[in-house]
């Protein structure tokens, strides 16, 4: 199995993708929100949806990226940097991530994860709802492998936060 990343901003057919992938990822989230309100359920800001979008490909402080599996799209992330004068605690965020169902467990997710943190030196930091259970189980693997269960966890509110350090291993296929 071969999983890459690339940046989506370079094509529009990864960003029409992305976009026609996105409700699917609105669901997963309201779902897991347990009716809290803390995530929107489809359609309930259908507006704002298309200007997301756009910030996410015209902010060059968010970096689009497309999974992908032998070629073939599947899954999103984006990657966000908090503004300049914030960065003395973290360089980047896991602002969405999002594996289609047909390829989920799979090792997708987890091979991307790990392309995605070798591409971007720095301190990371990953933010899950309490209550999205399968979310804070991915991130605790995904985190204990790749660190070496080296990467701080803390809870506060309604979220669960890791931050850790990647080395920033560049990946050709990245």
């Amino acid at each position: 199995m071969s999983v890459s990343i690339r940046d989506a901003r370079h094509s529009a057919q990864d960003r029409r993708w992305i976009q026609s992938r996105y409700p699917e990822y609105l669901e997963d989230l309201s779902r897991s929100s347990l009716n809290t309100g803390m995530f929107p359920a489809i359609d309930a800001h259908g507006e704002r949806q298309d200007e997301s979008m756009a910030r996410w490909f015209a902010d060059d402080s968010s970096h689009p990226l497309v999974i992908l599996k032998d070629g073939r799209r599947v899954g999103f992330a984006l990657i966000g940097r908090p503004l300049r004068h914030q960065r003395d605690q973290v360089d980047f965020r896991m602002a969405e991530f999002f594996v289609v169902l047909e390829a989920r467990r799979l090792g997708i997710g987890r091979e991307a994860a790990s392309l995605i943190f070798n591409r971007f030196a720095g301190t990371w930091e990953i933010v899950e709802f309490i209550y999205n259970k399968p979310a804070l189980e991915f991130w605790r693997s995904i985190l204990d492998e790749y660190t070496g269960g080296r990467y701080h966890e803390s809870s506060t509110y309604s979220e669960v936060r890791q931050r850790f350090e990647s080395a920033g291993l560049r990946d050709p296929r990245s």
